[in-house]
Order: C-alpha cells, then structure tokens, then sequence
C-alpha cells in the first residue's frame, strides 16, 4: 500500500474519531437505574438539609445508579400524603416531626410530651440512643416503612397573631397542633384548643383566621416568612420537635441487595453531620426572625413555675388508658433521664 492511500485512511480514521467523540459528547449520561423521590414539609431546614446531604451520600456510594431528588415545602403533597405515599411506594422518602405519624401507630406520640426532655441536646441524645431508635424504627416496620435515622429539631415554639407574653393570654385562642393527644392535652391545660393540620395549611389558615396561631419550630417560622402574619414568638422550652426519616419498604425491595444497603447505610452515615448542622443553623434562628422584623419573647418566670406544674401530668394522663403507649412513654422518659 503506498504511503499516499496510507495518509488518506489515517486522515480519515483520524475524522472519524474526532466525529465519534463529538457524537458522545453530545449524548447525555446514562439515567440512574432507580430514582429515589425525597419529600418533607419543610424547606431551607435541617429536614431540608438532612435530603441534601443524603442524596450526595447515596449518590455517590451507589456510583450514581440511584438518583435522589429533593422535594422541600409539601411539594410531594401535605405531610398524611407524603407518608401514605411512602408506605405505598410512590414516594420514596420522607422526614418529618413523628407527631405525624400517630396515625401510623399511637406511640409516635410520646415524642410530643411535654416536659419529656429536659434540652435540645438531652432530647438528641435520647433519639439517637440505639434502643429509642430501634423501638422507632420498629413502629415504622409494620407500616411498610423502613427508618434511617432521627434527631431532634429543637423547641416547638408558640406564635400568634395576638402575641402569648404571659400563660393566661393561651386563654381561648385555637392553635393549630401536628395532631397528637399529647398537644390537645397540652393545650387544654393553656385553656386553648389544639387543631391538629399540615404545615402546608398554616399560613392560609392563620390568614383567614382558622386559626389564632401555630405551634412550630424557629426555623419553621423564618423560612415561611410567617413575620407577615404574626410578630412575636414565644419560648417556652417545654416540648422539643423529634424527627424522623423513613423509606419506602416496597420501593426498597426492588433494588439489588448492594444499593439496598447503600439507602440503608446512608442515613447513619449523616445522621450525626445533621444533628451537629441543626445545633449550628440554631444559633443563627433568633438574629434570622429579628431581621425579618420579629421578636422572640420568654415568658416569665412565675409563668414558667406554672406551666411546669400543669404540663407535668399530661403524659401519664393522655396514656393512662392505652397501655402500649404509656409503656412506650417509660421508656423513652427513663431513656431521656438517663442522658
């Protein structure tokens, strides 16, 4: 062959890899073998932050065959729908305060007790002790949940469209609960009455006046910019927001065994790194509700004596009568005393 025609062919190899590469540029990535839909009330949070280091955690360990997408705000549908859907498998997976999954199975609810822990950190130690998560996850299991961590998520706060600066101005007002015995009892103590209802519904309620006011975390308040409603929250300490992030059973048990694992492990894997972001985005909550023109009062002292001695029964009374649940309540108190 001469050495002309030997040129011509290696010129024209030479196009046509240049051509095939230009092809494979131009073709997207391979789709992830499993898509994983990740949905929470919440957004711009600690729950919102749990989903993102997550998805970079399974993301990375499964090598990119699952794909987690994020869906803050109530986006996958009002909280009920979000569980109902992880249990059927639509959803994928879902975090939230436990209060919510009552409906699930009663217990959840002890998490809501007041006077249940004594701080932040006390209530993160206790959720985070092996034998309370394990009692936790083991209420999910049932249900066709699998759960992958929990933590807390700080004080359950008090606001109100007619500031609360003293116990007696709890007197006659409706504040919108997560939906738990627990709450009502609470609130009947107050002399106001507990409506349970999805935190997608809050601020058009507290617009029209289905509601006085809510009981939410700081950061709940700020990232729903409710400073246009209501100006004054008020901190009691006495109830502290436990959070839970499941996955669908159903879902989970299309995936190979390998990335099963992956979904598994993934949540201890962050579980700490969220907790420790939650203590550090915290700090931050009262100088971020200043800024949008709020304030954060705590009520006073004598106020506070008192609603310690009414919250105090309430967890015994609530569970008197169901015996599961009030077993559930002993442990999770001899666990948090513990800590």
């Amino acid at each position: 062959m001469s050495a002309r025609i030997m040129g011509l062919l290696a010129g024209k190899g030479l196009a046509l890899a240049a051509a095939l590469g230009s092809l494979a540029l131009a073709v997207p990535a391979c789709a992830a073998d499993f898509v994983m839909k990740f949905g929470t009330a919440t957004i711009n949070e600690t729950q919102h932050q749990f989903i993102k280091f997550y998805k970079e955690q399974v993301e990375k360990a499964s090598n990119g065959r699952i794909e987690v997408q994020i869906y803050p705000a109530s986006q996958l549908g009002p909280i009920p729908a979000e569980i109902q859907g992880v249990q059927l498998g639509t959803v994928q997976g879902y975090i939230g305060p436990v209060d919510f999954f009552v409906g699930v199975d009663p217990r959840f609810g002890v998490f809501s007790t007041p006077m249940l822990f004594r701080d932040d950190a006390n209530a993160a130690k206790t959720v985070e002790n092996p034998a309370i998560q394990k009692a936790m996850f083991d209420l999910a299991a049932p249900k066709r949940m699998v759960g992958i961590a929990t933590f807390s998520l700080g004080a359950s706060d008090y606001g109100a469209k007619k500031p609360i600066m003293r116990l007696s101005d709890f007197q006659g007002k409706k504040l919108r609960i997560n939906g738990t015995e627990m709450e009502r009892e609470k609130m009947a103590k107050f002399g106001a009455t507990g409506i349970g209802m999805p935190l997608s519904e809050v601020v058009p309620a507290l617009d029209q006046g289905t509601i006085d006011g809510t009981i939410s975390g700081l950061s709940v308040f700020s990232s729903m910019k409710m400073n246009d409603l209501l100006k004054v929250i008020t901190v009691t300490n006495d109830t502290f927001i436990i959070s839970i992030a499941v996955i669908s059973k159903p879902w989970l048990d299309t995936l190979p065994a390998d990335l099963q694992k992956i979904v598994l492990d993934s949540g201890a894997a962050i579980q700490a790194k969220t907790q420790a972001w939650e203590v550090d985005f915290s700090k931050k909550l009262v100088d971020t509700w200043t800024s949008q023109g709020g304030t954060v009062h705590t009520l006073p002292a004598n106020d506070l004596a008192t609603m310690k001695t009414l919250l105090e029964p309430v967890g015994d009374q609530a569970t008197k009568d169901q015996p599961a649940v009030h077993e559930m309540l002993q442990t999770v108190r001899a666990a948090a005393a513990k800590n």
